[in-house]
């Protein structure tokens, strides 16, 4: 995807300046400066004109095109861990919102540091509306076995926009980061109390919709901290995601507490604590 808009002088510096540790060092003809970014690039001409390129193109374009609309959106983080909590977020920004937040470096959480999350994560929850859900590892385990993680996601992300419905008057859309197809996603809610029907499914929407981005980086910040919080307890650095490591982590965990300590930290389903927990039965 591309956009070309014409920038005013105080916009062009309010990039620069933004996304200053993403300037280019490479010099071209009429380019005042090219911000590579890690789903967009930005390529600012002498004339003003501004060219964005990539995935994440009308999420930057937007900020900077007249005329925001309120809108909410929902993610989440940590079905991809083998540690820690799955964590959904719905967050609604409105025009007010989004004037305060603009200027900060707000996008999907995946292409965010650990660090840009901590510092981003209490601003965005000061500023707007938000509902945040976290199911952690014990009741995780207890419902996973007759409850698909799509099943598991459809239910978090309804409840999160119920709740968040209760703490704002949702103007505009209401986004979810599209996981499952929309009938399918409904079809997981059939026996469900409530349903929040009014919404829009997108994929990669955490790249085209500013609340989305929100809800993605509430998300993160909340997943982080109940990862400090199992690393405290088990006084031990648990680590993200699947790989390698977190197979060596495995083993290492069983040694000091056991199998059984595995549920309140772990996702028992994952191949990784299945393969260590029948390496301790051969």
């Amino acid at each position: 995807m591309t956009i070309s808009l014409t920038l005013t002088e105080a916009q062009i510096q309010d990039l620069i300046r933004t996304y200053q540790k993403h300037l280019s060092p490479k010099a071209l003809p009429y380019v005042r400066a090219q911000l590579l970014l890690s789903d967009c690039t930005i390529t600012l001409y002498t004339s003003r004109k501004a060219v964005f390129s990539g995935d994440g193109a009308s999420f930057y374009a937007a900020a900077l095109t007249p005329g925001f609309k309120a809108h909410a959106g929902s993610d989440e983080v940590g079905t991809g861990d083998v540690f820690g909590p799955v964590v959904v977020a719905a967050c609604y920004v409105d025009e007010a919102a989004y004037a305060k937040l603009k200027s900060h470096p707000i996008q999907d959480s995946k292409k965010m540091t650990d660090e840009m999350m901590r510092s981003l994560g209490p601003i965005l929850m000061a500023t707007c509306p938000y509902s945040l859900l976290i199911l952690d590892n014990v009741k995780y385990n207890t419902i996973q076995p007759t409850n698909n993680l799509n099943a598991i996601k459809a239910k978090l992300h309804n409840q999160a926009y119920l709740h968040l419905a209760k703490k704002a008057e949702l103007r505009g859309l209401k986004v979810v980061d599209q996981f499952t197809p929309q009938s399918n996603y409904f079809a997981y809610l059939k026996d469900e109390k409530a349903i929040y029907t009014d919404l829009h499914f997108e994929t990669k929407a955490e790249s085209k919709y500013f609340a989305v981005a929100c809800a993605s980086i509430i998300a993160r910040y909340a997943f982080l901290a109940q990862l400090d919080a199992l690393s405290e307890t088990y006084k031990m650095t648990i680590p993200k995601g699947a790989s390698k490591s977190v197979d060596d982590f495995i083993v290492t965990f069983i040694e000091k507490y056991g199998t059984s300590a595995l549920k309140k930290v772990a996702k028992l389903h994952f191949k990784n604590i299945q393969n260590a927990l029948n390496a301790q039965h051969d």
